[in-house]
């Protein structure tokens, strides 16, 4: 009997289009195709590790509850000296609030995730140990989080050099690399309208207790955004025509990770390329949710013939 091939699931960044990536894995999951093992970047990571930890419909019904509100209003602005955000414990509660995991080696399939040494600008890649350390660092977005220090060496954001890091998946030795590419600018075929109502709850299939905590949780994060806002406009004395400093720093850096992307796909191409149709929302467009996990699993299934394809060749 001819043994299965291995499947390499990339995630790549994009700040808020990353709950596409949740689709992307429902598509993959009710189509029957196995995952082998996960490479992310970013909020690629984050999503990847959560999957990994068996909690993906955890995380799936937090964000829709979320209705909207900013991911940023989570965490607490602070004196800038390294970065204007403190994540250190927010990205630990984001994390545990969905799986009481905390080391890689606990994870059902191995997660490996992209770094960037802000000293050597070398990719470094985590997969071993304290997975919120790595998660941290996988997602300290310069200017806006504080570098992450791991094995003495300062990491931010892999996105400065492998958005999609499709190679790393390929020295893992996976037959089958399939990237999701979320940075791609392809426009989504209907209107997009902004959310002004929750949607509803999923139905309840964990306890009643865990939604609950959800609830908490995000009424929590939803009064934040008011508090979180003001901070930053007294901090900054923002005049209100001019782009604040959140967008002003995520619209540059999709802009470079976009052109980053395109060289690095060129250069290591993805047996399977799927590039969710996000390009109208913007990389803090949070109330999204429902329309990018959406994209998520239409672009995953626009490829499927293709993957079961490759499955099935000799």
């Amino acid at each position: 009997m001819t043994p299965r091939k291995k499947v390499g699931l990339v995630l790549g960044s994009g700040s808020s289009r990353g709950w596409a990536h949740i689709g992307a894995i429902e598509a993959l999951e009710a189509s029957g195709i196995p995952i082998d093992f996960i490479v992310g970047c970013s909020v690629g990571s984050y999503v990847g590790a959560l999957y990994a930890s068996g909690s993906l419909a955890s995380l799936k019904a937090f964000v829709l509850r979320m209705n909207g509100k900013k991911v940023f209003s989570y965490f607490d602005v602070v004196f800038p000296r390294s970065g204007l955000l403190d994540g250190t414990r927010k990205v630990k509660e984001l994390f545990s609030m969905h799986t009481p995991k905390e080391l890689f080696e606990e994870l059902s399939l191995p997660v490996a995730m992209v770094a960037t040494d802000l000293q050597r600008g070398s990719k470094v890649l985590l997969r071993s140990g304290s997975i919120m350390k790595a998660l941290q660092a996988t997602m300290s977005i310069p200017g806006l989080f504080a570098p992450v220090q791991i094995n003495g060496r300062w990491l931010v954001d892999g996105g400065l050099l492998d958005p999609v890091p499709v190679g790393v998946a390929k020295a893992m030795a996976a037959d089958i690399v399939i990237a999701v590419d979320l940075n791609s600018g392809l426009i989504s075929r209907r209107e997009v309208r902004k959310q002004k109502h929750k949607p509803e709850a999923p139905p309840n299939e964990e306890p009643e207790y865990k939604y609950e905590l959800l609830q908490k949780l995000s009424d929590y994060y939803e009064n934040a955004e008011t508090s979180f806002k003001s901070k930053i406009n007294d901090l900054f004395r923002k005049e209100e025509e001019i782009p604040d400093i959140i967008d002003t720093v995520m619209t540059s850096i999709n802009i470079m990770q976009e052109r980053i992307t395109r060289v690095n796909l060129a250069v290591e191409p993805p047996d399977i390329l799927v590039q969710p149709r996000l390009g109208e929302l913007k990389m803090m467009d949070f109330d999204q949710v429902d329309h990018a996990i959406e994209e998520g699993y239409l672009g995953v299934m626009e490829r499927m013939d293709d993957i079961k394809a490759l499955l099935a060749k000799p």
